[in-house]
């Protein structure tokens, strides 16, 4: 049974490829034509490959279906919280799980730190677009003219002497994030406390979310912040990796 399992999933990816006919697939599996065909009529069956009018195979409508279903219903803030958890136990800093949704940067998920100068974050509220890691890491994942666009819009208010001060600085840092693969706010919203982050992707590459470690340069100075920056980043593909499917979730 699982090696029949095993020989009717290995046809999916072959047809991703583009259009098959029976021939292909038995040669691609190994099998005799006989076994493809039963292999393909049960996958048929359930919507999963569909069979042109030329007789050639291709992915059906169903798997996409389910596959759109299946990205509607993740819930990346469920499956990085563990993560957020266990980092914040390794460093004691304060971390955060932010998203980017209709043109405002919210926090969904935020553990505290362990010493007792606390930030004034909270979950659902907006963060400070121009300054803060997070946002500079989910803005640097859109297209240039969105980026654009989008830079051209926001207002600069100068929290602090190293807020970005225009759009056309704010343009070359998210162009930096972007190459990078990770983002600081050192002293740019509040002259207090710094912060390291890194993005979270989805199965296509995309960035969904982006999350971060802040402190008090009271409790760690920016330099020591960012030895932390491997650390972060390694959360981080942990947390891609479970949401987009490519490693096995962990069990309890």
């Amino acid at each position: 049974m699982s090696q029949t399992v095993d020989r009717a999933l290995s046809i999916l990816p072959l047809l991703a490829q583009g259009p098959a006919d029976l021939g292909q697939v038995a040669e691609r599996l190994g099998v005799h034509k006989s076994t493809a065909l039963r292999l393909l009529r049960t996958l048929h069956e359930h919507g999963l490959v569909y069979r042109q009018q030329d007789q050639r195979y291709r992915l059906g409508a169903r798997l996409f279906a389910l596959a759109q279903e299946a990205v509607e219903n993740l819930d990346v803030r469920e499956i990085a919280h563990s993560h957020l958890i266990e980092l914040n136990e390794q460093c004691g800093h304060t971390v955060h799980l932010a998203v980017y949704e209709e043109n405002e940067v919210l926090y969904i998920d935020k553990v505290e730190s362990r010493y007792p100068v606390r930030m004034y974050s909270r979950i659902g509220k907006p963060v400070a677009i121009t300054v803060a890691a997070v946002a500079k890491l989910l803005l640097a994942d859109l297209t240039e003219p969105e980026r654009r666009v989008i830079a051209e819009r926001l207002d600069y208010p100068m929290y602090t002497s190293r807020s970005t001060p225009n759009a056309g600085a704010f343009l070359r840092e998210l162009a930096v994030v972007r190459e990078q693969g990770w983002a600081t706010d050192l002293g740019g919203h509040e002259e207090s406390i710094n912060c390291v982050g890194a993005p979270i992707r989805g199965a296509d590459g995309r960035v969904v979310a982006a999350m971060s470690v802040s402190a008090p340069n009271v409790v760690v100075t920016a330099e020591e912040l960012l030895t932390l920056l491997p650390l972060v980043r390694r959360t981080a593909d942990a947390i891609s990796r479970e949401y987009s499917g490519t490693t096995p979730v962990k069990k309890a």
